[in-house]
């Protein structure tokens, strides 16, 4: 496989090992970044799991295996560790303005060419590229689970540059994934629709019209989603949900305020997938 530029991602979570994967898949040596180091063997840890799924379903790439990949995994606690040869610099740390232009900002000091992009799904770009080099700041909203999911929401604020534009989409492609292009705006496209279904869905639930199994049978048979949207809140995560939801009420009004059930479960600690139950029991 052809090596492709070097790449950086911060934050090695869920969404974080996911991009680290498909960004070594596509060919690229990647630098990843956590807070410490016990985040940082998590991390990796999460990277490899992800790839030895895609070995078991035969998804790496041709002629390679999962250590091929891992050999050109580097792993820091320190933005200030970056390559400073890095095309892209890709953040995935917690939905905070202020954590995100931090995390940038260093990587914009590290990495003096790279693209500088935010893996948010509801911020404005235009907020966290305040006091950062602007055009080269872009929205880069991937899909859970990065590996499977074809589309890649790119977000342009009035400052980014077409070059940056440009640029980012040539990685879209490289990670055989689909690039749209949407206005700086809250939720911008994807995240706004699907929170509108999701958030109704919910209110249908807590108002006693359907289970969630029916409503989410109702919307895959009868509207061809590929998945639920009670399903898909489990998947998303209802904490993140209701993040969310409450940034847009506070951006667009009250057509955006959460449900009191949403509230209530996350409360409770039940948020999806990943605490093992949501709105259906996954342990």
């Amino acid at each position: 496989m052809d090596q492709r530029p070097t790449a950086a991602v911060i934050g090695g979570g869920t969404m974080g090992a996911g991009i680290a994967h498909v960004l070594l898949a596509a060919g690229s040596p990647v630098a990843l970044v956590e807070a410490d180091a016990d985040r940082v063997d998590a991390s990796r840890q999460a990277v490899v799991t992800s790839l030895d799924g895609a070995a078991q379903r035969g998804k790496l790439p041709e002629g390679t295996t999962r250590d091929d990949l891992l050999a050109r995994l580097t792993l820091a606690t320190d933005v200030a560790e970056l390559p400073g040869d890095a095309a892209i610099v890709i953040e995935a740390v917690p939905e905070r303005v202020e954590l995100k232009q931090t995390v940038l900002g260093g990587a914009a000091r590290a990495c003096p060419a790279a693209v500088l992009a935010s893996n948010t799904s509801s911020l404005s770009i235009a907020a966290i590229a305040a006091d950062l080099p602007g055009d080269r700041v872009i929205g880069m909203h991937f899909f859970n689970p990065v590996p499977a999911q074809k589309l890649v929401e790119l977000v342009v604020h009035p400052g980014t540059s077409e070059e940056t534009t440009s640029a980012t989409r040539e990685w879209v492609d490289a990670l055989g994934k689909t690039a749209i292009v949407v206005n700086d705006a809250p939720g911008f496209a994807t995240s706004r629709l699907g929170l509108t279904v999701g958030l109704e869905a919910i209110r249908m639930v807590e108002e006693g019209v359907a289970s969630p199994e029916d409503i989410d049978t109702g919307m895959k048979l009868g509207y061809r989603w590929p998945m639920g949207p009670l399903r898909l809140t489990d998947v998303v995560g209802l904490d993140v949900r209701l993040a969310i939801a409450e940034h847009l009420t506070n951006e667009l009004g009250p057509r955006f305020t959460p449900p009191q059930l949403l509230r209530d479960k996350v409360a409770r600690g039940e948020l999806g997938q990943k605490s093992g139950r949501g709105f259906y029991d996954w342990s």
